[in-house]
């Protein structure tokens, strides 16, 4: 029998309970022995909870019980997870996350001191929920030399602009929705500024290119700045809008940001809607390999976390390797160095749209006089310097095709 506590009961610390009671016995099997769950850490009270009598308000109870061996931590944010994360494996147990900020901003030191202390720190719930995606890189593909990896990384932005593409909704109407179904917190920031995007493609950068990458060093904008007349005119272009987290090898660095893309209604991230992930990794052996599926909810968040779990029992004397290098700003490099088409939606006049930037594909021109139009394959910072002040940019996105 494996004791584990779970620190935090809320929609995916609770599914964690849940999945451990409702499957145990295929648990068991796949773990080689008896998991339970011997507490919940919790500052709120749940006296109509089947699981009541498990309840602790003080972490020293876990810190200090021998027989805890895992600690799955789904509290979210980066201070007190950060603190009982660290010291659950200073007191030798395993710890299991679904913590985005908290492995985006601390994975590094935690792998360390993990390895130090002989336990494990598992974080596949932390990218793309139920969708496996941190294993597949780190294990399967690892004989491969990694080139990029991008792909849809929140569901919230997705959809969002799922619902402004298919149903003419505008953004706020969208994300009005979007809340009312349970996808957006009653604070969205995070998700529609691309913040949460970029703790995940921090993580993914980390995990493939083997040096870690936090977010300071990823630019990042989220949807805020898509329009209606943006949706009408990547349609008339043949393209669909997407916010894409990319990471990608420029030399020996890594170029890694947040932004919407423009993607051809062909490609199969095109058709990538609702609350859905998709993350592509381009590898030198295997070519381009997808993953696709939900990337957040109660069930299939904790899913990926009772996985590591069962995992983190498995491999109780034989640490389960996944790590990466600690971070050099010097291996980080600009991503307007990448070159690619884009979509520039702009009031400035045809005539001298063309003077400036040669042959375009334009789209339709409304009546207002707003234009848009794809350029050739540049550099982002070819681009600022081909605008100016001349042609103000209302809009401006990479095309995902064009690289």
């Amino acid at each position: 029998m494996v004791d584990v506590a779970v620190l935090g009961f809320g929609v995916v610390g609770s599914g964690v309970v849940e999945l451990i009671d409702k499957n145990a016995g295929q648990i068991a099997r796949a773990a080689g022995q008896e998991i339970r769950v011997k507490y919940i850490l919790d500052i709120r009270d749940f006296p109509d909870s089947s699981y009541s009598d498990l309840f602790v308000k003080d972490f020293e109870t876990i810190e200090n019980d021998p027989d805890v061996s895992v600690v799955v931590e789904v509290i979210g944010g980066a201070d007190v997870a950060y603190d009982f994360t660290r010291r659950a494996i200073m007191a030798g147990k395993s710890v299991v996350t679904s913590n985005k900020e908290l492995v985006a901003k601390h994975g590094y030191e935690l792998i360390s001191l993990s390895c130090e202390k002989g336990v494990n720190f598992l974080f596949e719930a932390s990218v793309g929920g139920g969708i496996p995606i941190i294993r597949p890189v780190a294990q399967c593909l690892s004989s491969n030399k990694i080139s990029e990896i991008y792909g849809i990384l929140n569901g919230t932005t997705n959809f969002i602009l799922s619902e402004m593409i298919k149903n003419g909704t505008s953004l706020q109407d969208a994300l009005a929705d979007a809340q009312k179904k349970g996808y957006a917190e009653a604070d969205p920031t995070a998700d529609i500024e691309g913040h949460d995007a970029c703790r995940k493609i921090c993580i993914l950068s980390s995990l493939a290119f083997g040096r870690h990458v936090y977010p300071e060093q990823v630019p990042a904008a989220g949807i805020l700045g898509v329009t209606a007349d943006d949706i009408s005119f990547a349609e008339a272009l043949g393209y669909k809008i997407k916010l894409l987290g990319r990471a990608r090898a420029l030399g020996d660095k890594i170029a890694a940001y947040v932004a919407p893309h423009l993607i051809p209604r062909d490609n199969l991230l095109a058709g990538v809607d609702g609350v859905m992930n998709c993350i592509v990794v381009r590898g030198n052996a295997v070519g381009d390999v997808m993953f696709c599926g939900p990337g957040a909810g109660k069930m299939p968040t904790a899913s990926a976390v009772v996985a590591d779990v069962i995992d983190a029992v498995k491999h109780r004397h034989a640490r389960k390797q996944i790590s990466w290098e600690p971070g050099d700003p010097n291996a980080v490099t600009d991503p307007e160095l990448l070159e690619s088409s884009w979509y520039i939606r702009t009031d400035a006049p045809q005539a001298k749209i063309e003077r400036k930037f040669g042959e375009v594909i334009f789209a339709t021109s409304g009546s207002d006089g707003v234009t848009a139009f794809k350029t050739a394959v540049m550099s982002g910072e070819k681009v600022t310097k081909l605008l100016g002040r001349e042609i103000p940019a209302l809009s401006l996105f990479r095309v995902l095709s064009d690289y």
